[in-house]
Formats: structure tokens, sequence, C-alpha cells
């Protein structure tokens, strides 16, 4: 099953696996905690750091 979701902390709780899009492609794909946890990618690190308003983000939403 397929969802498309902004919601992080659903994603985050309810997803296997979560892919972060970025201007129609893919930027980051990977386990859902882990790619909302501790993002690999620049690009989906600074998403979540302006969708959740937080710094750093590592130690909010762990």
């Amino acid at each position: 099953m397929i969802k498309v979701t902004h919601g992080i902390t659903f994603a985050r709780e309810s997803a296997d696996h979560v892919a972060v899009f970025d201007q129609g492609a893919i930027c980051e794909i990977g386990a859902a905690r882990q790619a909302i946890t501790a993002p690999k990618e620049e690009r989906t690190q600074q998403f979540l750091q302006h969708v959740l308003h937080l710094s750093p983000l590592r130690k909010e939403i762990s």
C-alpha cells in the first residue's frame, strides 16, 4: 500500500519505508524511522527542519 502524506509523525509511526520527493524526484528513500530521524540527504534535513521548526533535528524527533 502506498500513502502520500505531509504528516511527518504519522509517516514515521505508520510506514515501514518512506520516499522524500523534491521537485518531483526522489531525494531520499529508506526505512521510515531512519530517514526521518537521521536523514542522509541535505535536502531532506532542510525540509524536516523547516516543516518541524526544529533545531537540532535529531534530538527533537528521536
